[in-house]
């Protein structure tokens, strides 16, 4: 019987010999990701790539779409929404208050029923 320390070396060799030449380091590579000066470049490539005022021009067609909200539109939808949501949460605690409430006084009331009986019964 080899020893375990043999048989982990020997399993290490056959798995190294079926990847391909380099695996490692791309392995390694992908991991850390591009390198400061391969976004530089990237990035001065798209620059370049762009006309000058590329983007005041897609800042004003955005400006000019039809139905695009406004600033006080977006306000107006987020106060409706607040307020639709603080209306929610309260019917739906008030219902639930109700409900347990009534609830409760079915209780009593069977409790003060069978009371009634009890008194009655002596």
């Amino acid at each position: 019987m080899k020893p375990e320390e043999y048989a982990w070396r020997q399993l290490q060799t056959h798995a190294a010999a079926q990847l391909r030449r380099g695996f490692a380091d791309r392995v390694l590579r992908a991991a850390r990701g591009p390198q400061d000066e391969t976004w530089r470049q990237l990035q001065a490539h798209a620059g370049a790539q762009l006309r000058p005022g590329f983007a005041a021009r897609v800042l004003r067609a955005a400006r000019q779409i039809p139905g695009v909200p406004s600033l006080r539109d977006q306000f107006a939808f987020s106060a409706a929404t607040v307020a639709l949501c603080v209306l929610t949460v309260v019917f739906i605690h008030s219902r639930s208050v109700r409900l347990e409430d009534e609830r409760n006084l079915a209780g009593w009331e069977q409790l003060a029923d069978e009371v009634q009986d009890l008194v009655h019964y002596r």
